[in-house]
C-alpha cells in the first residue's frame, strides 16, 4: 500500500483543500479522506461514502505527475499519518459548508 496527501491551493469554497488517499500496488484508491477549508471531512471507501467524496475511477498518477500542476502539492505519507486522518474523519463530518 501507498499513502499520499495532496494539498490543493485554490479559492473554491465547495472543494477540499487536503486529500488523503490509500492506494493499492496499482495506484487505485482504497480509501480517501477530503478535508475542507472549514475543517469538515468527507470520505469514501469501497463500502461507504460521506458527502460528495468518491474513489477515483482511474489509477492515481505518480506524485511527480501530480506535482506538474502548481495548484497541487503532493507528498507520500506514512500509514500512521493516513490512519489518523481516516480515524478523525467521522468526528469532522458534522460541520457542513
Amino acid at each position: 500500500m501507498n499513502y499520499i496527501k495532496v494539498e490543493w491551493t485554490h479559492s473554491f469554497a465547495t472543494e477540499p483543500v487536503l486529500l488523503f488517499s490509500e492506494l493499492d500496488k496499482d495506484r487505485w484508491e482504497i480509501r480517501k479522506v477530503e478535508v475542507y477549508r472549514d475543517g469538515h471531512c468527507e470520505f469514501a471507501d469501497a463500502k461507504e461514502s460521506f458527502g460528495s467524496a468518491m474513489l477515483s475511477k482511474v489509477p492515481i498518477p505518480p506524485l511527480s505527475e501530480i506535482a506538474t500542476d502548481p495548484q497541487f502539492d503532493p507528498m507520500e505519507i506514512t500509514r500512521d499519518e493516513f490512519e489518523i486522518a481516516w480515524t478523525e474523519r467521522r468526528g469532522n463530518t458534522s460541520q457542513k459548508r
